[in-house]
């Protein structure tokens, strides 16, 4: 079976689902030209709480996590299947770890869907989600990438969704393709070091711009699981996708083992946010 590539996706907003603009329509260019897999394994910035766990119900529901936008959205809904006997893989694949099989609880969230609504839009190849443990420390998350890597052999491919930089409190509606300068230096440090050695991805804790990139941890961990398990297979990380959101988003994507040549596409117009919501109290 064809060793599966796998992906890191900076979302941003959840608008960026139903909007068609330069970084929707790279995800789509990129899934049309990706195998189709046994599984999709996704690592989604909006499962953060304190437990490790995987979804394992045959039919996960479509959850709508977060605040203040239209009522189309709302009513999206992706029905892909589950695939409990994936779960059981995974939780294989990464003991001694432990992990739990979430029978009810969770589903697909917003991190999931809005890229999957365009890299596989028609919703047929089953979605399993890996929750990030809060409790845990950044090398935790990485250790846990090194473990997934062997789930490629056998069909499933990794997807991390989040956003390199990520900092809620200091979006600018007016800005909504520009960077701050200080995001635009974290983002090329980060694509320096997975460029050459994406092991050591947690030098860039000691980056000037750590805390502002990174004020919160949820939307940065999935970037660690692609680099743990690129470290494990000896693989570099190179940029797929690059561009910014209305001043504090980065959204960056990456690829391990993706033969398909988006020229580290740089766009812009990606999808904002509705107005009346404080954007850190939107949950994206």
């Amino acid at each position: 079976m064809t060793t599966m590539p796998a992906l890191f996706i900076g979302h941003g907003s959840p608008m960026n689902t139903l909007d068609r603009n330069d970084f929707t329509n790279a995800w789509r260019t990129l899934g049309a030209n990706l195998p189709k897999p046994r599984a999709l394994l996704v690592v989604s910035a909006h499962w953060y709480f304190g437990a490790t766990a995987v979804t394992a119900m045959p039919k996960p529901r479509t959850i709508h996590d977060f605040y203040g936008f239209p009522p189309a959205l709302f009513e999206f809904d992706y029905p892909a299947a589950g695939a409990p006997d994936v779960a059981q893989e995974i939780v294989e694949a990464v003991k001694p770890t432990w992990c739990g099989l979430d029978l009810d609880q969770w589903g697909l969230d917003h991190g999931t869907w809005s890229v999957l609504a365009h890299l596989y839009p028609e919703a047929d190849v089953p979605v399993v989600q890996l929750s990030i443990n809060a409790l845990k420390p950044l090398d935790y998350h990485l250790d846990l990438g090194r473990r997934l890597a062997s789930l490629r052999e056998s069909g499933v491919m990794v997807i991390a969704s989040g956003n390199v930089v990520h900092n809620l409190r200091l979006v600018q509606w007016n800005k909504p393709d520009a960077a701050f300068d200080w995001a635009r230096r974290f983002d090329e440090a980060a694509v320096r070091i997975l460029a050459e050695r994406p092991g050591e991805i947690l030098r860039l804790l000691e980056h000037q711009d750590f805390e502002m990139a990174v004020p919160t941890p949820d939307h940065f961990i999935p970037l660690l699981y692609l680099a743990g398990l690129a470290e494990n297979e000896g693989k570099t990380m190179s940029p797929l996708v690059r561009g910014y959101s209305m001043g504090s988003i980065s959204m960056t994507c990456y690829g391990v083992d993706v033969d398909i040549d988006l020229e580290a596409l740089k766009a812009d117009g990606a999808a904002g946010l509705p107005s009346g919501v404080p954007a850190d109290q939107s949950n994206i």
